[in-house]
């Protein structure tokens, strides 16, 4: 790994109102990632995982504080330089697989490349090894609804390693999967960060997806913990 964070982020605050209440879920938050880091973001609902992962990959901007990602100042950019940020550095991963019905599995990933300058046979190939990479190359032609919950999150994993992204954000990827599919989907994970060098952020509800991580972090009330904060208040009050 490089000596450099591919992620660095300083001081981050990010507030919403709702109706006369004041909401912090990123309050005062520094994070640096590593390259080829696979990190898992652990906490309660409501503790900010969610908007955190979309400051680091473009879609919200904070209130305060910077955030980098490689060379590029993400926190300073206007929507035009974010969108362009976005469709070159960042591949999205939900938990739900956000799959244009009326496509192929093909055509699917293929979608981010459209809107890049990348001529068609350069696209073919790019979605040829994206299938490979996540092992459903004899699905490639099957619609969405064809496919299984599992299948479909690996459609959603390679449309977003197509573009060879700098960084794969995932927010509770194996969410909505059965126990069997949700590892292979963390296994698919653990290989872009382990031989593929790909740094991958993953929020997860999960235990033991998020043991297949490098490193875990939780946050609580918007606060990045290296500590769970259940294990903690346990031993605050231990006799």
């Amino acid at each position: 790994m490089s000596d450099r964070p591919i992620v660095e982020a300083r001081g981050l605050v990010k507030t919403y109102r709702k109706g006369a209440e004041v909401l912090r879920p990123v309050n005062g938050i520094d994070l640096d990632v590593m390259p080829g880091e696979f990190l898992a973001l652990m906490g309660p609902s409501g503790s900010g995982k969610s908007t955190l992962l979309h400051l680091i990959g473009g879609l919200d901007r904070p209130d305060q504080g910077r955030i980098r990602v490689g060379d590029a100042e993400v926190s300073a950019m206007d929507e035009r330089a974010l969108c362009a940020f976005r469709a070159a550095h960042v591949g999205f991963v939900f938990q739900v697989y956000n799959l244009v019905p009326v496509l192929t599995a093909r055509e699917n990933i293929e979608l981010p490349l459209r809107l890049l300058a990348v001529s068609k046979a350069r696209r073919r190939r790019q979605v040829d090894s994206a299938l490979a990479v996540v092992n459903i190359t004899d699905r490639a032609n099957h619609l969405p609804s064809e496919l299984s919950g599992g299948e479909e999150q690996r459609v959603a994993i390679a449309r977003a390693l197509v573009t060879d992204p700098q960084i794969i954000i995932a927010d509770e990827p194996t969410g909505d999967l059965d126990e069997q599919s949700g590892r292979q989907v963390v296994d698919i994970l653990a290989t872009l960060s382990a031989e593929y060098r790909k740094t991958v952020i993953m929020v997860t509800h999960n235990p033991d997806a998020a043991e297949r991580a490098d490193r875990i972090l939780y946050l609580h009330r918007g606060r990045l913990l290296d500590r769970n904060p259940r294990e903690v208040r346990a031993e605050e009050v231990a006799p």
